[in-house]
């Protein structure tokens, strides 16, 4: 059984304390090798800090990790202020990375989905696993490869080079190159490669059956050393139209599952996902699949700068400080920046100590978006997680008498935006109830 925790969470080696969804009781050895971690990978530091001598702090990530003496830490998104229901919590995750990955889920049962007892990498396993099934059933795809060997007879093209360099004694044999019906075309290298590496990791039977099963018909094909480096080479063709599906998971495996601890002799699992990003991501994608037309959504948009400076003795000013707000919307006449932030925010603390735990960077961050891809003009938007204390839309901000900020929540369930007054400023986008 993992370790089950929630992001921002402390994991603790001191037995006196009691375990909870926010305190993680960890064992010495696995407490002492994250700690070596932290001081030789700038990555793992990326994941927890040191906090006291018993204690280690969890950044904002989510999903799975596992330590080379074999125990597990499950963290999932912190979606309330309370206490979390684990299993919905679970469902939520899932969710949001069949839409961020563009994962197919067309497939995916609703049984298979609410299926919450398997930790997120399972679960991500036992997908990968299901479409393989269902390409084995359709067959492979193989190509012609290219074969260069010595040989007794002549087959195919003699390497006329090659032959008249042959010493006397070896005249007899044959320099050629000949092209082979192969399955060793680069798709089918790197799902045996994510094959293997799930066989490797898994700890649910079901999946360790099938993946040993799936094996026995991939054994003519050779795996990749460095599979990330041939992802770009797979091929989008009508011929390969069954691989698609498959795609996505294949690699989701390649990329996520895999050791992040680099130092040392025994490497730990991990399957880590920066929620900050996962979220933001989310709702790009839940916002465009529920757009009116003809509006469009930029992501990441880059085109201005917060600062122009014309340094002693240059003709040409430089542009410093780039501005990329999360999402551009582009109505029919005007545009609205909408920027993401993961953060439980609290309606109820509406006063001017707390701001509703808006934070004062944040606003900053929003005014140079204002002032420079709206001209100090028009309504934006900040989003935040909808939970138990942040249900409604909290009001109008105004930073002048022609630029304003709504700070709207964000159903995770749903993926729509709370209806408010906000709705009549940005008609492009639906909401929930609307």
């Amino acid at each position: 059984m993992p370790v089950q925790v929630r992001e921002y969470a402390r994991l603790t080696k001191c037995i006196s304390h009691v375990p909870s969804i926010d305190l993680g009781l960890i064992s010495e050895t696995t407490f002492n090798w994250i700690t070596r971690e932290l001081r030789g990978s700038e990555q793992s530091a990326k994941v927890w800090k040191y906090e006291t001598p018993d204690t280690l702090k969890l950044g904002s990530f989510v999903g799975y990790i596992e330590t080379p003496n074999g125990e597990s830490i499950e963290v999932l998104p912190k979606t309330s202020q309370g206490s979390s229901d684990i299993e919905k919590d679970r469902l939520l995750l899932r969710r949001m990375l069949l839409s961020v990955f563009a994962l197919p889920s067309r497939e995916i049962g609703p049984a298979d989905l609410m299926r919450t007892d398997r930790p997120i990498h399972e679960w991500i396993l036992a997908q990968f696993l299901g479409e393989l099934k269902k390409l084995v059933k359709l067959g492979f795809r193989f190509d012609y490869e290219r074969v260069e060997e010595e040989s007794y007879y002549l087959r195919g093209q003699l390497d006329v080079a090659r032959q008249q360099r042959q010493p006397a004694n070896k005249a007899h044999q044959f320099h050629i190159r000949h092209d082979v019906f192969s399955p060793n075309r680069v798709e089918n290298q790197l799902i045996k490669t994510a094959l293997e590496y799930s066989l490797k990791v898994t700890k649910d039977n079901e999946n360790w059956r099938l993946a040993n099963e799936l094996n026995h018909y991939l054994e003519d094909i050779e795996s990749l050393t460095k599979p990330l480096h041939f992802i770009e080479s797979w091929t989008h063709s009508k011929l390969m139209q069954a691989y698609t599906d498959i795609k996505p998971w294949c690699v989701l495996v390649l990329e996520k599952l895999n050791p992040i601890f680099q130092k040392g002799n025994h490497r730990g699992i991990s399957l880590l996902f920066p929620m900050e990003q996962l979220f933001e991501k989310y709702v790009v994608q839940c916002l465009r699949k529920s757009l009116r037309s003809p509006a469009r959504l930029q992501e990441q948009a880059k085109s201005k700068y917060l600062v122009s400076h014309q340094p002693s003795g240059r003709a040409e000013p430089t542009r410093w400080f780039q501005l990329k707000p999360d999402i551009l919307l582009w109505g029919s006449e005007t545009s609205h920046v909408l920027d993401t932030k993961w953060k439980l925010i609290n309606e109820s603390l509406n006063t001017s100590e707390n701001k509703y735990g808006v934070s004062q960077a944040d606003m900053y961050q929003m005014l140079a978006y204002g002032y420079r891809y709206q001209l100090g003009q028009g309504h934006m938007m900040l989003i935040y997680p909808k939970h138990s204390g942040f249900t409604l839309p909290v009001g109008q901000f105004n930073y002048s008498d022609d630029l304003k900020l709504w700070v709207v929540p964000f159903c995770l369930e749903s993926g729509l935006l709370i209806q408010g007054e906000w709705c009549e400023y940005f008609p492009p986008l639906q909401f929930e109830g609307g």
